[in-house]
């Protein structure tokens, strides 16, 4: 576990400047040999991220999951999740990041679809995949009068294949989230620490706390205060495994004045006390 306080957020791993382009791409050779292959636990607030693994292997945590993925396999990371990777050396592959606003405007957009973009997702590089994602480096590579228009075309269709990829496994049968609940989500993280009630947030997206808690049940089968909660106690995991704030100080950052009160909230939620959690990262 890292021995920071703080969890990095960056535009591309370890930059904090603008994003460069439409969509970005870069083959692996680009930063994981200058990092010993082993790239430290950050978040992206405004990306979501593809690899594709040619060859060699990716251990990846991700908000706490595990996933190993192989050659021939591919990992998408939504925003906001955080993650670590340890490449096998010499590995080989491609990583395509797309800013929020390309992923929020796929079009036609439904609810389904920005459901299933919202998680992490493993599957196989299926011919499809694999040849729409070449022509996406290709086009983003190349010079022309509405090349801009072409890349958002191409990343959209990425973006769509990776959904109907995910919605073609076991999650086949979730529950689609409702477009405001995006716009939730993004206030949830922007004032995770300032204490907002549901009628707080329903208030900021103009519409009343009892039609949010519907949306949220509908969507979760939770109510708008738990939706909230759940919020707050996915940040708690991932401060807790990837950085050494002390437990009091991880509650204080979620808006919890109580110690005591946010250690019983979040094992009334994850069925273990705060630093039974965090030693499943340091054991």
């Amino acid at each position: 576990m890292s021995a920071q306080n703080t969890i990095p957020a960056f535009g591309l791993y370890g930059e904090q400047g603008p994003f460069p382009d439409v969509i970005h791409f870069e083959d692996f050779s680009v930063r994981a040999p200058i990092n010993d292959w082993r790239i430290l636990p950050h978040r992206h607030s405004q990306m979501s991220q593809l690899f594709m693994v040619d060859h060699g292997w990716i251990d990846a945590t991700v908000d706490g999951g595990k996933y190993h993925v192989l050659s021939g396999k591919f990992l998408y990371i939504p925003e906001h999740c955080v993650h670590e990777f340890v490449f096998e050396p010499g590995s080989e592959g491609k990583i395509f990041s797309f800013p929020v606003n390309i992923v929020r405007t796929i079009s036609p957009a439904t609810d389904q679809i920005l459901t299933a973009l919202s998680e992490p997702c493993v599957g196989d590089i299926h011919p499809l995949l694999e040849q729409v994602t070449r022509l996406l480096r290709d086009t983003i590579g190349a010079v022309s009068l509405f090349r801009a228009q072409q890349v958002v075309g191409l990343a959209h269709s990425v973006l769509a294949n990776l959904a109907e990829t995910r919605l073609s496994g076991n999650e086949s049968d979730q529950k689609a989230k409702h477009a405001r609940l995006f716009a939730l989500d993004e206030l949830i993280s922007k004032h995770m620490a300032d204490g907002w009630s549901a009628s707080d947030f329903a208030k900021a997206l103009s519409i009343s706390t009892g039609h949010l808690s519907r949306l949220c049940r509908a969507a979760t089968g939770l109510g708008a205060a738990a939706y909230i909660e759940q919020h707050q106690m996915q940040e708690a995991c991932r401060l807790l495994a990837f950085t050494q704030l002390p437990v009091s100080e991880v509650g204080y950052r979620l808006g919890f004045i109580d110690p005591s009160y946010f250690s019983k909230r979040f094992r009334a939620a994850r069925g273990q006390t705060p630093t039974d959690y965090r030693a499943l990262f340091t054991n």
